[in-house]
């Protein structure tokens, strides 16, 4: 056990991170190895690759995970938002790149070297975005709320181009929520909710594709074909058969006929393999890391990490319920991973980039470390003033 008396920079780290964060994130990769061992079998063998191929896969993408995330947490704000602003600007040229170069999968471009770029750009675009918020909140003579409001369409237009509207959809979500929290004027958040009321409109009405998923979502009879509801269907039945307690692990019949049973519907392979009351531990635990965030970022008295830490759970949170939602037929199909239990390089390296921001960003710092960074953004202390 380490002494508080001991003074070394991990000591240090180890007494100001907040540590109900990393066991709940060290659970949750925990957790996604289990079930990646679950799902993913069935899909290798389809491939005709090795059982744990996807497993084995996964367990490689962890290492460079758990280190990226832990670098990460060792940042100060300061180099939060600068590391943030680098991984933002080569994301979105990955996201421009990929639309006139990338791998073309499922009728979108969305892919460069193996890496899906716009998985980076959502952690880094929520500092940019808390950073540009907080800056609006504190000081008038610089115009960063207008830059705040320039950044949602700089980001999300070449999102739609490529096209993938979940992310686009989760973006907006987390920008309209620090939005709010930023106290701007309720005039400013009904124009900007009847924006996005509009967009959605826009996209069902001239998007062929996307109003299919909401037809057949609405009606799932409606339309030629079923394909676009298989995997809804049979994730229900997964649930169904699974009950309380589920079949045991390996025992599960329908991830032999999921296509996405190691990715967008690990949740429902969760159901019928360890049951409701495992689906339940599951999202307690993402719930317990959002409530956790929130509560810290309440009590935070740095405007930037405030928002950052709201902003950085809202995230997880938003991305996680709609990957459940979607498994429960909830929501319409989204395309969405599970936060580090999905199977997917850029995913698991991109969460935990983004936890690690968190950490960083919730970390008790020295009160002279905090007043100089207070007194860098223009904020005079009681201590400075005497």
């Amino acid at each position: 056990m380490m002494s508080r008396a001991e003074r070394s920079y991990f000591t240090d780290w180890w007494w100001t991170v907040d540590r109900w964060f990393v066991f709940s994130l060290a659970a949750l990769m925990v957790i996604g190895i289990v079930l990646a061992l679950a799902g993913s079998p069935p899909i290798a063998e389809k491939l005709g690759l090795p059982p744990f191929h996807f497993v084995n896969r996964q367990l490689i993408y962890l290492a460079p995970a758990i280190a990226l995330m832990l670098a990460t947490s060792f940042l100060s704000p300061r180099l939060v938002r600068r590391a943030a602003l680098f991984v933002f600007l080569l994301g979105m040229a990955g996201v421009v790149f990929a639309l006139f170069f990338g791998v073309e999968i499922k009728g979108a471009r969305r892919w460069v070297f193996g890496l899906q770029p716009s998985e980076f750009v959502k952690p880094a675009f929520v500092i940019i975005a808390a950073w540009a918020f907080s800056e609006g909140a504190r000081r008038n003579d610089v115009p960063a709320n207008m830059l705040a409001m320039l950044l949602l369409p700089m980001t999300i237009v070449p999102l739609i181009l490529q096209p993938d509207f979940g992310q686009t959809m989760l973006i907006s979500s987390v920008w309209a929520s620090l939005f709010f929290m930023a106290g701007l004027h309720w005039f400013w958040v009904g124009g900007i909710g009847g924006i996005g009321a509009a967009g959605v409109f826009a996209a069902y009405r001239f998007l062929p594709h996307v109003r299919e998923r909401f037809d057949r979502f609405l009606d799932p009879g409606n339309g030629p074909g079923t394909s676009d509801t298989f995997q809804v269907d049979i994730a229900t039945e997964s649930f169904l058969s699974g009950g309380w307690f589920g079949k045991g692990p390996g025992e599960g019949t329908y991830k032999r006929i999921l296509p996405d049973s190691h990715t967008d519907f690990i949740f429902a392979v969760t159901g019928e393999e360890f049951g409701i009351i495992a689906c339940i531990i599951l999202m307690s635990l993402f719930a317990f890391i959002v409530l956790r965030g929130l509560l810290l970022a309440s009590r935070n008295a740095d405007p930037f990490c405030r928002f950052a830490t709201a902003g950085l759970v809202v995230l997880l949170g938003l991305q996680s319920a709609i990957n459940m939602a979607v498994n429960l037929s909830l929501m319409p199909a989204k395309g969405m991973t599970l936060p580090f239990i999905s199977y997917g390089g850029s995913s698991l390296l991109a969460t935990a980039l983004g936890m690690g921001f968190l950490i960083a960003v919730t970390r008790r710092r020295p009160k002279s470390e905090l007043l100089g960074a207070m007194d860098e953004q223009g904020i005079a202390s009681k201590t400075g003033n005497r």
